[in-house]
């Protein structure tokens, strides 16, 4: 079974689920894909994983990186899963492409090509946004596109980083928008 809490972060509301092994989702309310893998039948529910990442998103809405990182338990594909691994590896402030990670994922599985596309769709379905940090993800040309929580949000958690934004653009078409 699911268990939801929910968080007033300055970017809007965010609901957290988790289950017996750890975080399982952090939406913004009404974004893309939201509570898409959310059980039916949930709780809300007072958990340690959401009092830690409560405490982690406190602690990095102040603008400070969090030293630790709460339980987190991926429910995708064998695929996303490995993608969403290699988004935590991005560190605070920094950003990867798509290609990056696709590159980071063939070497890991002793392919010679991956599809920056295929990543994208891994990307774009992270269902624990902010701590696993599909916002540090943008397009080889500077693009900043494809945050589910959109774009104006993605800016944000960029420059609350200290992410330096002079490489990167607000494309005028795509779905960041």
């Amino acid at each position: 079974m699911q268990y939801i809490s929910h968080y007033q972060s300055p970017l809007g509301d965010i609901l957290l689920a988790a289950d017996g092994t750890g975080l399982t989702g952090l939406w913004f309310e009404g974004q893309k894909y939201f509570a898409l893998h959310l059980d039916h039948n949930h709780a809300e529910r007072s958990l340690p994983v959401f009092e830690d990442a409560k405490r982690w998103l406190d602690i990095y809405f102040s603008g400070r990186k969090p030293d630790f990182t709460p339980a987190l338990h991926f429910t995708g594909t064998e695929f996303q899963n490995k993608v969403w691994e290699i988004l935590c590896s991005i560190p605070y402030g920094s950003t990867m492409t798509y290609g990056e990670i696709a590159q980071k994922f063939a070497a890991a599985k002793g392919l010679e090509h991956m599809s920056a596309q295929a990543v994208g769709g891994a990307v774009s379905h992270n269902e624990i946004s902010i701590i696993v940090p599909c916002h540090r993800v943008v397009g080889s040309s500077g693009s900043l596109t494809g945050y589910a929580g959109g774009i104006d949000r993605k800016t944000a958690l960029l420059k609350l980083e200290g992410t330096d934004m002079s490489g990167f653009f607000i494309p005028k078409k795509g779905t960041a928008l």
